[in-house]
């Protein structure tokens, strides 16, 4: 169902490094680089993550209760990922941990530019 998701940076390069390294983890590598946007992913046919400098030129800004939730398949997968993500730089907006009993795994980030990220498992 899902084609992609972007996220407006401020620094593509930054950024770029940022998510290349941590999206390394699942496979995932840059798939299409062009002046202002980037799309991560696995494959063209599978859902991508973009992160972009912002069509319009104005500030790059996360939206208040946006975030893109990402599925690497096991709590110590989201654990792994969660800890690259903080030694990358990005910010911790709720460490790993259970949140449903029995249901749901996971752990909240921040990139430099303020864009949420969970890891998550259900199961």
């Amino acid at each position: 169902m899902l084609s992609y998701v972007t996220f407006g940076v401020s620094d593509l390069a930054s950024a770029r490094e940022f998510y290349a390294s941590l999206l390394s983890e699942l496979d995932a590598r840059p798939l299409l680089e062009m002046d202002r946007i980037i799309f991560f992913g696995q494959s063209m046919n599978k859902p991508m993550l973009a992160i972009c400098i912002p069509f319009n030129k104005e500030p790059a800004a996360p939206g208040n209760g946006t975030m893109v939730a990402i599925s690497p398949g096991s709590k110590e997968l989201v654990d792994a990922l969660y800890h690259k993500a903080i030694a990358l730089g990005a910010s911790c907006d709720g460490a790993p941990g259970q949140r449903i009993p029995g249901k749901f795994y996971g752990a909240y980030v921040r990139d430099a530019d303020g864009n949420k990220i969970a890891f998550s498992h259900f199961g």
